[in-house]
């Protein structure tokens, strides 16, 4: 995907007790429970998801939702995407994703976690919901928790729905990484994914996102006029909260002579893995050194004015603007075409923009918000474009201004073919921050 830079990740070695980076693994990441390593009860359970009413996770479409993704010129398609009607039993609740995967095994990644974190959310949803108090304090003394995840002031700004799901985004999170650095069959050391995941209950979105996958919301304005607004923040290695832990930590973020726009995190004495995110599941060669998965967790009543909300990875974002897109959606011909009317678009950008750079894959979802979920109807697929499963072997409430793109890639064509990494200079290695928001 572009993620990872570095042509010694490209080519894992499991088995080994180091990895192509040269450096050791964590001893807690080779503590599997058998509970994990059977690869037939994993089959059994993703057999048992799959025939789930309500999930999609192939292309196509509901009443409410649209959903489609597309291999890129890279090789295998490391974007998985899901909606989820009814979710957790509740016909007011759709919870919907998109996982952008990297690295060697980003595609397995990617799929584990679509496939686990909303039963996790749903999970700890319940057990909130019963009265649990101690989760927000576990994940605050937690030492992976950062300082802007967590506001307990905004306890009286926000309604308890948000309060509640915040919390279960905070756990979630924090199991589910936990738990990929314990598969036997997936290893994670040099491989990860985004996650930007949304709950709409009723008229309350609340969005949980790491990586630079992002959520825009299409709107109204006073004239009628159609307006995106952007609800998650492409966390970038270069945003200065996001810089400055990972230089606590160690860990170096700089660009490459040939792509000064995209600002990548690398270890303390090895030009690898060259991660384009400040956040993301997986990845554990650098969570020790200012990588984290602990989501920004964000919230937002629905208006009679607020149409759809439009998930996407960055395949779609490098080449599109958040008002293209939802003029893009706003104008499909109908519902059930507009993620791929998306794709789409954003395959044709990709010629015209970056005629030399490999195509990205690209996953979207729309969710509409004008209908109903409870009065959901049988999933209708599109013949002929399902997305092949392969064989798997903190909130901080930011304040979006409309129509105003948070994109750390901007005019940049991005070389995925450099084969080596340059050596920097001592005094060239990090860089500094930009100041104030990452321009559109």
């Amino acid at each position: 995907m572009g993620s990872c830079f570095s042509a010694e990740s490209r080519s894992p070695l499991p088995s080994s007790p180091t990895t192509p980076l040269g450096i050791k693994k964590r001893k807690n990441s080779k503590k599997r429970p058998g509970g994990l390593r059977s690869s037939s009860f994993d089959h059994r359970k993703e057999e048992q998801l799959h025939r789930i009413a309500g999930r999609m996770f192939l292309n196509g479409s509901s009443d409410v939702a649209s959903l489609f993704t597309q291999q890129g010129k890279k090789g295998t398609n490391q974007d998985a995407m899901i909606v989820w009607e009814n979710f957790g039993s509740r016909t007011d609740t759709v919870f919907c994703g998109v996982f952008d995967g990297h690295g060697p095994l980003g595609h397995m990644v990617a799929k584990r976690v679509r496939d686990s974190l909303p039963l996790k959310l749903s999970a700890h949803w319940e057990v909130n919901l019963k009265g649990s108090t101690d989760v927000l304090r576990e994940i605050l003394n937690s030492e992976e928790a950062s300082d802007e995840a967590i506001n307990f002031e905004e306890s009286d700004k926000n309604p308890e729905i948000f309060q509640t799901l915040k919390e279960s985004f905070l756990k979630a999170y924090k199991v589910m990484d936990r738990e990929l650095s314990m598969y036997a069959n997936v290893d994670c050391f040099c491989s990860g994914t985004t996650a930007v995941t949304l709950i709409k209950q009723g008229q309350h979105l609340i969005i949980g996102n790491i990586g630079d996958s992002r959520a825009v919301l299409c709107t109204r304005d006073k004239d009628d006029s159609l307006v995106a607004v952007q609800l998650t923040v492409d966390l970038k290695p270069n945003l200065p909260a996001e810089f400055e832990r990972i230089k606590k930590c160690k860990g170096r973020v700089f660009a490459l002579r040939d792509e000064p726009e995209v600002h990548r995190v690398w270890l303390p004495n090895n030009d690898a893995p060259g991660l384009a995110m400040a956040r993301a599941f997986g990845d554990f060669c650098l969570k020790d050194f200012g990588l984290i998965s602990v989501p920004e967790v964000t919230y937002r009543r629905i208006t009679e004015k607020d149409e759809f909300v439009v998930l996407a990875t960055d395949g779609i974002w490098d080449v599109l603007s958040n008002e293209e897109v939802i003029e893009i959606v706003a104008s499909a011909e109908s519902h059930s075409r507009a993620a791929q009317a998306v794709v789409e678009s954003a395959v044709r950008a990709w010629k015209h923009k970056y005629p030399t750079s490999k195509v990205d894959d690209c996953a979207v979802v729309c969710l509409f918000l004008g209908l109903d979920a409870s009065m959901t109807s049988a999933t209708k697929l599109d013949q002929g474009k399902d997305v092949e499963e392969e064989d798997e072997s903190s909130s901080s409430m930011y304040n979006m201004e409309a129509g105003k793109d948070w994109s750390a890639l901007e005019g940049v064509s991005r070389l995925n073919t450099l084969l080596t990494l340059p050596r920097f200079p001592e005094d060239e290695e990090n860089v500094q921050p930009e100041k104030g928001k990452v321009k559109k």
